[in-house]
């Protein structure tokens, strides 16, 4: 079913409007993903945070040719899904994940502000900790001095209680 041109613009301007907050880009080929297989995909994206389209190619080029992600506008042939997500890890993660377990889905090209990736780029930069693992790990190396000295200043009483036991327990017998 076609789309007016009224649609359209409303296309382009929902895609522009989610673009302008984007730090990550992601295209991938679809052809031949099923129907629950792609439904499986987009639950998955929406709950990492991940806006997942399928659109026509030529709304896409218009969406993306005014914004930091232009240069990805030669990487849009064939049937591609768009994964767009404002950490810039989340789309990455998400469809290198769903093509490791799905050979048919193909990543082709992906894009961070003025700067297009190869397939392979995608793949490095979803390999890499999300932005909530990389606060996770700077609050436990910040936590393990404090954490360190608390159990440093408690093995002294500890230790001097354990020495009256034993004491305690030499008299005793």
């Amino acid at each position: 079913m076609s789309l007016n041109l009224e649609e359209k613009k409303a296309v382009i301007a929902e895609l522009g409007a989610v673009l302008v907050n984007a730090q990550t880009v992601v295209v991938a080929e679809y052809r031949g993903i099923g129907v629950v297989q792609m439904t499986t995909l987009r639950a998955k994206a929406r709950a990492n945070g991940v806006y997942l389209r399928v659109l026509k190619n030529t709304l896409a080029r218009r969406a993306v040719s005014e914004t930091a992600f232009a240069g990805l506008a030669d990487h849009l042939v064939g049937p591609l899904a768009y994964g767009i997500s404002k950490d810039p890890v989340a789309a990455a993660k998400v469809l290198a994940d769903f093509a490791k377990t799905n050979d048919k889905f193909v990543i082709k090209a992906g894009a961070m502000a003025n700067l297009v990736m190869s397939a392979k780029d995608v793949a490095n930069l979803a390999s890499m900790p999300s932005r909530d693992e990389l606060l996770a790990k700077l609050m436990g190396t910040m936590q393990a001095p404090i954490t360190q000295f608390v159990r440093t200043l408690n093995e002294v009483p500890t230790k001097f209680v354990r020495g009256l036991a034993a004491v305690r327990d030499k008299q005793a017998a």
